[in-house]
């Protein structure tokens, strides 16, 4: 079911310490503020800097002033996250900081040994990340979406709002009279996942207003079919051997 934003964060189970990977952006910045307010003096910020648009360099002085006026340590990276041809601009710049994010735990390590790395994708997120799954036919690996928690690099990662609503989030933030920066692609609807923010969810709220919550059990069902499809062919390698025996 869908979940408050509070409870979201007091359902979070972190190995603490962790950082907050922070864009600025509404969802990354309440996020910390959460962190920061549950584990004093565990959390830290990292921020990547992608180099891809003006307004990053604003990005990263919100990030700045906020974690100053928190009291807590930011961590910047900067990449070149430019796409190769043939790749995708978002998955490029995924790629480049998910690698920003691995490096930064190991900068900080004399400081604080991260043992978490928290991310704020929330339930609309989700919804996009399945959509854009199903547009290009892909199995259920796909269909799984983005997971909630896994491991990379030696670290935990964490969604702990994949269950809260995008509205939720901003609405947490203007009841405490917070700021933040709006990514300005974020209009730009020459990018499917912006066309499907801003011309299907509003569709979907009206037509089915559970969408949020049905989807994501649509993630979990894939989830678990590729879990056990990969639990298949591991038992079916370690039966035919390595090289294969073929009777």
């Amino acid at each position: 079911m869908t979940q408050s934003f509070d409870a979201a964060v007091a359902a979070f189970r972190p190995r603490p310490p962790l950082a907050v990977a922070l864009s600025g952006g509404a969802d990354s910045t309440a996020l910390l503020l959460a962190c920061a307010a549950r584990w004093p003096g565990q959390v830290v910020a990292f921020h990547v800097h992608h180099g891809l648009q003006a307004a990053a360099d604003g990005f990263e002085q919100h990030c700045v002033a906020l974690c100053e006026r928190l009291g807590i340590p930011l961590w910047v990276r900067r990449v070149d996250a430019r796409h190769a041809a043939g790749q995708s601009p978002e998955d490029a710049a995924r790629q480049a900081r998910y690698k920003a994010f691995e490096a930064l735990a190991l900068d900080c390590q004399a400081q604080m040994a991260i043992k978490t790395i928290a991310l704020a994708q929330h339930a609309d997120d989700q919804v996009e990340t399945l959509l854009l799954a199903l547009s290009r036919g892909a199995g259920v690996a796909g269909l799984a979406a983005m997971p909630a928690r896994w491991q990379r690099a030696g670290l935990d990662w964490c969604r702990p709002l994949l269950r809260v609503a995008g509205a939720d989030v901003r609405a947490w933030l203007v009841a405490r009279g917070e700021r933040w920066v709006e990514d300005p692609t974020n209009a730009d609807e020459r990018f499917t996942r912006n066309r499907i923010r801003r011309q299907l969810l509003p569709a979907l709220q009206q037509a089915f207003p559970q969408f949020r919550d049905t989807f994501a059990r649509s993630c979990e069902h894939a989830a678990q079919a590729s879990e056990l499809l990969q639990e298949l062919a591991a038992a079916d390698a370690a039966a035919i051997g390595q090289p294969p025996r073929i009777a």
